[in-house]
């Protein structure tokens, strides 16, 4: 993939749309069938689209490239507290405000908060040394 070919919202528009589409494809699949109530759908979208949002500027950005001299297992575990982090900060966050009588697209707000929020934090755990010149700057 060529990171010339688009700029990096582009790359970011591109990932968080097939995110999408493999979040509804699971909700479709797994969640509705399951019975879940409507508002917590929106995990699975939330838990698909943060690595997305996380990874992008790994990716991209040349100050952060040394993150992929890692080993395979190493990225595969960060990935999976990426999703694990975006799944549980996103469903406590669900949980806690389901009752308040809050619009869906505002619960969806706060859950996307939540769960975002959360998985990046245990990214940056995980990854201390990426953002460490960041913060030299």
């Amino acid at each position: 993939m060529d990171k010339q070919r688009l700029p990096r919202w582009g790359w970011l528009l591109v990932g968080l749309f097939l995110a999408a589409l493999i979040a509804n494809l699971l909700n479709w699949l797994v969640v509705l069938p399951s019975g879940l109530p409507e508002a917590y759908r929106s995990i699975t979208v939330i838990a698909t689209m943060s690595p997305v949002l996380i990874y992008v500027g790994v990716w991209y950005d040349a100050d952060k490239q040394h993150y992929w001299t890692h080993s395979r297992v190493r990225i595969v575990g960060d990935m999976l507290f990426v999703v694990a982090g975006a799944t549980l900060g996103s469903a406590i966050t669900l949980v806690a405000i389901v009752g308040f009588g809050l619009t869906g697209f505002l619960q969806d707000v706060l859950a996307m908060a939540g769960g975002f929020l959360l998985s990046w934090g245990l990214f940056w755990w995980r990854n201390p040394d990426l953002y460490s010149v960041d913060a030299e700057r």
